[in-house]
């Protein structure tokens, strides 16, 4: 058997979140590709950022999260051809013991 509907209380139309206007938000602005990218102080073209070697170890741990895993491009900020570099160098570099396999 349906139950009748309560309607002691009006209910109120409105359904906004903005305390009771009726008008939208305003529109996200978008961000440029130059915004985008996390090292955005790159320099001319000839620039090539700095040296992944596999003895800068500093310079490799910024690019590996907590458990020890290269961080993908999209976070770590990198192009195709430095993610390379870096995953080629950590590599080496886990080899002759100077960057853990695993995390701490």
């Amino acid at each position: 058997m349906a139950r009748p509907m309560d309607r002691s209380k009006p209910r109120s139309r409105s359904r906004s979140r903005s305390g009771g206007t009726t008008g939208g938000t305003a529109p996200k602005k978008r961000r440029t590709a130059r915004e985008k990218r996390r090292f955005p102080e790159r320099g001319n073209m000839d620039w090539k950022g700095p040296i992944v070697d596999y003895k800068e170890v500093e310079l490799l741990r910024k690019f590996l999260t907590a458990s020890s895993k290269v961080m993908s491009r999209k976070r770590a900020g990198t192009s195709a051809r430095e993610q390379r570099d870096i995953k080629r160098a950590v590599k080496r570099a886990r080899f002759m013991a100077l960057l853990p396999f695993t995390g701490v």
